[in-house]
């Protein structure tokens, strides 16, 4: 029975010397500096600035995230989008983007640029005399400022502004508002104006009033969306769009929407 004893007290030792050695290791492993993540949802209809981008159909969206400990980042976000927005054979935007971001107690800033892309898209638009032919794309830099819960952003374009001619300069102003209210709750608003540069009707002022719940992990939101864009398929204005688009900005005439309408938008997404 002595031995015995002297046996289990040994093997005891030895267990809680190799715990406390695997922790002190742990201890000694320094947090990454990396961090990757990724993101899809699926939304009843996708507004981007307030403008219907799907013709009120079901996106599915996602994309990934990289920022380094630093306060530098970049990332990919991906969404179907319907033709008849502006986008003639397409059916997929690509936007990438990176920047820097940090934070001083409560305040924060970022800084950056975004590309937005559409494979397979093929424009010819004239605007002012001008006239823009080939793939739709659009360049922008930003700068942002956050409070809290607040942020203000502004965005300018650098190049014509999603392939209209003359239209560089384009900017947008942002002011958002994502509150917690605990248990999984959250609530977020926004208002935003669109200064459309050398486009007649193409200003204005769009918003959003939404709520989120978390469920396991899972966000399920609503939210309301409008705007004043100038939509009236009667008067024939500027964010009137159709259902398709051709090469040769041929609309679906019989299906054609106000793109500035206001909608009630629902959605289900998840970060991993």
């Amino acid at each position: 029975m002595k031995n015995n004893s002297a046996s289990v007290r040994s093997v005891v030792v030895l267990a809680l010397a190799a715990g406390l050695s695997a922790f002190a290791l742990a201890e000694e492993v320094p947090a990454s500096a990396h961090t990757l993540t990724g993101n899809f949802g699926l939304f009843s209809s996708y507004r981007f600035r307030g403008i219907d981008q799907t013709s009120g159909k079901p996106a599915l969206q996602g994309g990934f995230d990289y920022s380094h400990a630093s306060g530098f980042y970049a990332g990919n976000w991906n969404s179907n989008i319907s033709s008849g927005a502006g986008y003639p054979e397409g059916n997929l935007e690509m936007d990438f983007y990176g920047g820097y971001k940090a934070s001083f107690g409560d305040f924060g800033i970022d800084v950056g640029g975004l590309y937005y892309y559409y494979p397979g898209t093929d424009l010819s638009i004239t605007n002012g005399g001008k006239t823009n032919s080939g793939r739709v794309d659009n360049g922008e830099i930003y700068i942002a400022g956050t409070w809290k819960f607040l942020s203000l952003k502004y965005s300018h374009a650098v190049s014509d502004y999603f392939a209209v001619p003359d239209s560089k300069g384009t900017g947008y102003l942002d002011l958002s508002a994502n509150y917690d209210l605990g248990e999984g709750w959250g609530i977020n608003g926004h208002v935003g104006h669109l200064n459309f540069r050398n486009v007649s009707n193409g200003s204005y002022t769009d918003w959003k009033l939404g709520v989120t719940k978390e469920l396991s992990g899972w966000v399920i939101g609503a939210a309301y969306v409008d705007t004043n864009a100038k939509g009236d398929c009667g008067k024939g204005e500027f964010y009137c769009f159709s259902n398709s688009l051709s090469s040769q900005n041929v609309q679906d005439g019989s299906k054609t929407k106000d793109a500035g309408r206001g909608i009630a938008v629902v959605s289900v997404s998840k970060t991993f």
